[in-house]
């Protein structure tokens, strides 16, 4: 009788296994409809959210004759696919210039998504927090290596993989951040958040292999960064 229940117990798993890869097989869509997922998806949270009196990222609502939602906050879409906002009236002025390899100092909350299409209804879901450091420490990010990775970490990898950029740096945001400036504010002071940049899929990890950052996979994710540049030095 034991071996009866053990023999059906261990059918029983092994079916809900073939299931749940099936499942993955059904879900995993194209690179190029993923792609333009990811796109709809940017443009349907544009039309979603809006920008609070400190730059926090807000759902927004059809009834709402207050706030003004992302789309009408000059969105700015790079031929990455890359999508960024200045906040108005929240830059440094006259501010620094970003470097491409600069030490930056970052205060954000930021998220990323599977931008999926349910029954016509392309969305991004599957919410997962990438960096939050004004509910978490309250203290800036500093150097984050997914902006620029040290070259003594390319250095001392043990593998071929873990030697490349583009394991640890998301391309899209790193190419954004550059069109903004920066403050040069203490760790210290209140945040003020000036803007948001949404990067697809492709211009993060898209289905590559990456850094552990978070225990989770980025394959097919996209990022949405809400942040303040505090400070930056050259490396």
């Amino acid at each position: 009788m034991k071996k009866t229940f053990l023999f059906l117990a261990l059918a029983s798993i092994a079916i809900t296994s073939c299931r749940k890869d099936d499942e993955e097989k059904v879900t995993q869509v194209s690179i190029e409809t993923q792609n333009t997922n990811d796109d709809l998806a940017a443009k349907k949270f544009l039309e979603t959210h809006y920008l609070d009196a400190k730059g926090n990222l807000k759902d927004y609502v059809d009834t709402d004759v207050i706030n003004v939602k992302l789309s009408k906050l000059n969105p700015v879409t790079l031929p990455s696919g890359v999508i960024y906002i200045m906040r108005p009236n929240a830059q440094p002025n006259p501010g620094k210039e970003i470097g491409s390899s600069d030490i930056v100092t970052l205060m954000s909350t930021s998220m990323t998504y599977v931008a999926t299409d349910t029954d016509g209804n392309v969305a991004f879901t599957s919410p997962y927090s990438f960096r939050n450091t004004i509910n978490g420490s309250g203290i800036p990010e500093l150097d984050p290596a997914y902006y620029y990775v040290k070259q003594s970490v390319l250095d001392n990898a043990t593998t071929d993989l873990a030697k490349q950029r583009s394991f640890y740096e998301i391309e899209g945001f790193r190419e954004a951040l550059q069109k903004f400036k920066a403050y040069d504010i203490p760790n210290e002071s209140n945040y003020n958040l000036q803007g948001v940049i949404i990067v697809p899929s492709r211009a993060a990890f898209a289905r590559d292999a990456h850094f552990n950052y978070n225990n989770i996979s980025f394959k097919d994710r996209s990022f949405i960064f809400n942040f303040q540049v505090y400070k930056t030095a050259s490396r």
